[in-house]
């Protein structure tokens, strides 16, 4: 079992977005380095969004343990050093990585991320819609639309993008994970639109699970608490950053190593063969009844 870190909170610190794992202190726990691997995604193919750091390369990590081989996408040339590691980790599994890079707020970005894992993977079984931005705004009226459409665009238009593209690989006993938030299930005053794009993301889960049963496809969710990956220091301010995690029961964010079995369980059918529309909430004890 992963030891979260002992530094709670962590020290003030800030990046230029979108941020990178070797310039956090301390460093995410991002590699599964104490997970050991039962054979649930032997032979398997995934596409992981958002791959290179974060709950993207622990999951990606994860999944390669398990027998699967793995793509990530990510956004661009500052993130080339975490692609490049997250693809090492995979590879030392003993399983192949493909590194795309490319903003998949663009639509033809996501079409060539599905079409060059089947290239090169031979196939796709598993897609994990995980890329996300967020920029808090301190009142209404300072959230520009320019922001609304990007984060639309990233966090919900992707997801859409990517599956519709995946649909013509994925067979009977293909998997989907979006990865929703916490701040779907119950909003943020200062992450508006990111909050509102998390939210459509659960309804969407539901539909296309719906949408895809006759397929044999299950759709399902992770909705994290608060998790300690670069986008925090890349989009909040230092002040921020320094108490982040404490407000839930916890008193800490967690650790991406903490949150990527859950994508684990949902993607091997031997563990959630049942699952379909459902929602994982890894959120540090807090509850929401009703």
């Amino acid at each position: 079992m992963t030891t979260p870190s002992e530094q709670h909170p962590p020290p003030q610190q800030e990046q230029d977005y979108p941020g990178q794992t070797g310039e956090m202190a301390p460093e995410p726990r991002d590699e599964m380095s104490d997970y050991t691997g039962r054979g649930l995604l032997d032979g398997r193919r995934a596409l992981v969004t958002g791959g290179d750091s974060g709950i993207g390369r622990a999951v990606a990590v994860a999944f390669a343990k398990e027998g699967a081989d793995v793509a990530i996408t990510y956004l661009s040339e500052q993130e080339d050093e975490d692609a490049a590691h997250t693809a090492e980790l995979v590879r030392s599994a003993g399983r192949r990585c493909v590194t795309i890079r490319g903003d998949l707020a663009e639509e033809e970005n996501c079409n060539r991320a599905v079409d060059r894992t089947v290239t090169e993977l031979g196939g796709l079984d598993i897609l994990v819609n995980n890329v996300a931005t967020q920029q808090p705004v301190a009142d209404l009226a300072e959230l520009s639309t320019e922001q609304w459409d990007r984060t639309f665009r990233v966090n919900v238009y992707s997801y859409f993008w990517t599956t519709r593209a995946a649909l013509k690989h994925l067979t009977e006993g293909g998997t989907i994970i979006n990865t929703s938030s916490i701040n779907g299930l119950r909003g943020n005053k200062s992450l508006i639109d990111y909050s509102a794009t998390k939210g459509a993301i659960l309804a969407l889960t539901y539909s296309l699970a719906q949408a895809l049963q006759d397929r044999g496809i299950r759709v399902n969710s992770v909705a994290p608490g608060p998790v300690w990956t670069p986008l925090v220091p890349a989009t909040f301010d230092a002040e921020k950053v320094a108490t982040f995690g404490q407000q839930v029961p916890m008193g800490r964010a967690a650790q991406p190593d903490e949150i990527a079995p859950s994508y684990v369980f949902f993607a091997s059918g031997r563990l959630s063969s049942y699952y379909s529309g459902e929602v994982l909430a890894p959120v540090g004890g807090e509850t929401m009844p009703g």
